[in-house]
């Protein structure tokens, strides 16, 4: 199956070579000329044939509406457009009437996997009409990790589910990313606990509290067994607050994923070892920047 895609940092990149790596043809474009594949959309879009399947991979907010506009203009009917970014819920049904006046099917997926996706496949979640998520089911399979499609598949519903289920999945992360990094910072502070890197490892097998996230815990604690000089200076990226702001709109109790994010919060204010693990796992399965201490503003 042909694609288009656009936005190849990261995530795009990765999913271009592991697209490509299952007999897809694909056609990237993006604004770093070291890495795309054509010079603009217009190119990107003539090379594909109809009907067209466009995958955005950008920045959520207006570079994603910004592209979703450009994309109608260029596109014809029948075409379909997938949103592959972390685009707030809301935004889908923004972007889906443009495109629908178009003719064009729309699609939003939320993705999970980090950069280590291209290894091990990513968790697709994706909302839209029947019809056009059946369409481009060979590139959701190409892309989720082997073995059954519900394990790493969801057809969550109407337009904009995909991109709910994925913020709500980010918040979840917050809070279990938070579970462990307090559990690190207890570790730490008690005399008698000589290993802390190996109580976190010898929980990876057969404990109720494994999971992947604690493996990379481990891996960062391999490297830094203290974290020395890792600021616990912690962005979030939006997911986490739009989730605490549905669990207020549907007064839904929140209190774990809240606390996390208000935590992250004060992470900009005063270092705390909590933090910093919360830092090195965003840079352990994300690729993020990890800021130093000394590092500038």
């Amino acid at each position: 199956m042909q694609l288009g895609l656009i936005g190849l940092g990261k995530m795009g990149g990765n999913m271009r070579e592991r697209l490509r790596g299952a007999g897809h043809e694909v056609i990237g474009y993006d604004l770093d000329e070291n890495v795309r594949d054509v010079d603009s959309m217009e190119a990107m879009v003539q090379g594909l044939q109809a009907p067209r399947t466009v995958w955005v991979m950008v920045p959520h907010g207006e570079p994603t509406r910004s592209t979703v506009v450009t994309l109608s203009e260029l596109l014809d009917e029948g075409d379909i457009v997938i949103d592959g970014g972390n685009s707030k819920y809301t935004d889908d049904a923004i972007n889906d009437a443009v495109l629908e006046s178009k003719g064009i099917g729309y699609v939003d997926c939320g993705v999970s996997g980090g950069i280590w996706g291209r290894e091990n496949g990513y968790g697709l979640m994706c909302g839209g009409r029947n019809e056009h998520v059946e369409k481009v089911m060979p590139i959701f399979d190409a892309l989720r990790p082997e073995g059954p499609r519900e394990e790493g598949f969801v057809h969550a519903g109407d337009i904009g589910a995909g991109h709910y289920a994925k913020m709500v999945h980010n918040g979840i992360e917050y809070g279990l990313m938070h579970a462990y990094a307090e559990g690190f910072e207890l570790l730490e502070a008690k005399d008698i606990v000589k290993d802390v890197r190996g109580c976190f490892q010898a929980w990876s097998r057969g404990t109720v509290v494994r999971s992947w996230l604690l493996d990379l815990l481990v891996n960062a604690l391999g490297e830094n067994p203290s974290l020395e000089g890792v600021s616990e200076y912690t962005t979030d990226s939006g997911e986490g607050r739009w989730t605490v702001e549905e669990a207020i709109e549907n007064a839904v109790p929140m209190p774990v994923i809240s606390a996390a994010l208000f935590a992250r919060f004060a992470s900009r204010q005063t270092n705390s070892p909590a933090m910093q693990a919360v830092a090195a796992l965003r840079g352990e399965f994300g690729g993020h920047h990890v800021r130093m201490i000394g590092d500038e503003e």
